[in-house]
């Protein structure tokens, strides 16, 4: 099993993950930001990982550490469960439509981290939760599960649904790049490693 346990503990935030790639979409998700729990329980189940992350940070002055610090445990639990990603299709691509709002996330295993982030969030705010922190999420994790992960909003007029697309193509883009594909021998690279 492609899995990994992780925490992480600082003045700020106490974040715990664990997390399976070969999963069958079973989230346990409770960091105190509502809306990031409705985002990372949608990202486990349409990825079918398998995750249960819990966070404890300090909420009160505003949700910024907290979903950062997420991004960053995630990533790492991603990058470590890949192990020597012998195997791999490394590559992944989706489109999500959500109503109004469609989102293109393709991802590149390549262990360079690059965060291409192109479209408009129209709202700063969804609920009490700072659009902004999207960004900040997925960079977090595109550099500490180092990937290459370009994001694309090609349209949409509600927020929330823009940003559910954008998290639904990344569980789906995911899911392809980290399936295994028996005719892959190795690291799919011509450099002969992806670490």
């Amino acid at each position: 099993m492609r899995k990994a346990e992780l925490k992480r503990d600082t003045n700020e935030t106490k974040i715990a993950v664990s997390f399976s790639l070969d999963g069958e979409g079973k989230a346990d998700i409770n960091t105190g930001v509502p809306f990031m729990d409705h985002m990372l329980d949608l990202f486990i189940k349409h990825g079918l990982f398998d995750g249960d992350i819990k966070a404890d940070g300090d909420t009160h002055i505003d949700d910024h550490h907290t979903t950062e610090d997420i991004g960053i445990v995630l990533g790492q639990a991603v990058k470590e469960a890949l192990g020597d990603k012998k195997g791999i299709r490394r590559y992944g691509s989706a489109f999500v439509p959500m109503d109004d709002a469609l989102a293109q996330v393709v991802i590149d295993c390549s262990n360079r981290p690059h965060l291409e982030f192109r479209g408009d969030i129209p709202n700063a705010k969804v609920g009490t939760f700072d659009t902004e922190l999207v960004y900040e999420f997925l960079w977090k994790f595109a550099l500490e599960s180092r990937m290459n992960v370009h994001v694309i909003v090609h349209y949409g007029k509600n927020t929330h649904h823009i940003i559910e697309a954008v998290f639904k193509a990344l569980a789906r883009a995911l899911d392809e790049a980290t399936g295994i594909d028996p005719r892959v021998k190795g690291v799919p690279s011509t450099k002969g490693l992806l670490t």
